[in-house]
């Protein structure tokens, strides 16, 4: 199984929204300049990613997108399912037909591992994905301040 471009650049343009979309909507091209996602791309997948209810658009000077759910509530699995992306590890598309029309003696075991697969991407949310990307921030911040000689925030100050 493959994910193709198209799922990875909407579960990261997803991720990106969640981050910056606290206070104002995220303008396609905020992503596109942040991600290295050209403008016309993000442009089809958050028009599909709109039709499937996972962001809301705002028009306009300060238009742009946000999430239309809680981040918690949107799951990879949500992402790529809304732009079309296949999850399918088997060479048939699921129709049995892989081997001279007929089904392959490996088949049911690709169909496990699509499962499996669909499985995880389901059980990953946005939040998660936030939160991960947001504590590595602060852990690079945190070993770039003691390379530099700086005390943590977390350190206790000797009284």
């Amino acid at each position: 199984m493959r994910l193709t471009t198209k799922g990875r650049f909407a579960v990261t343009a997803m991720v990106d929204v969640a981050m910056h979309a606290t206070q104002s909507p995220v303008p396609l091209t905020d992503i596109s300049a942040r991600q290295g996602i050209s403008l016309s791309y993000l442009e089809q997948l958050f028009s599909k990613l709109r039709r499937r209810a996972l962001v809301k658009s705002a028009r306009g000077p300060g238009g742009g997108y946000r999430l239309a759910k809680p981040m918690g509530e949107v799951t990879v699995a949500d992402i790529i399912i809304a732009v079309d992306e296949p999850i399918d590890a088997t060479q048939c598309g699921g129709k049995e037909n892989c081997h001279d029309d007929q089904k392959c003696l490996t088949h049911d075991l690709w169909v496990r591992l699509n499962d499996q697969i669909f499985e995880f991407l389901r059980s990953v949310t946005l939040g998660e994905l936030v939160e991960q990307h947001r504590a590595k921030q602060a852990n690079v911040v945190e070993l770039r301040d003691q390379r530099q000689g700086k005390r943590s925030q977390t350190e206790p100050v000797a009284a």
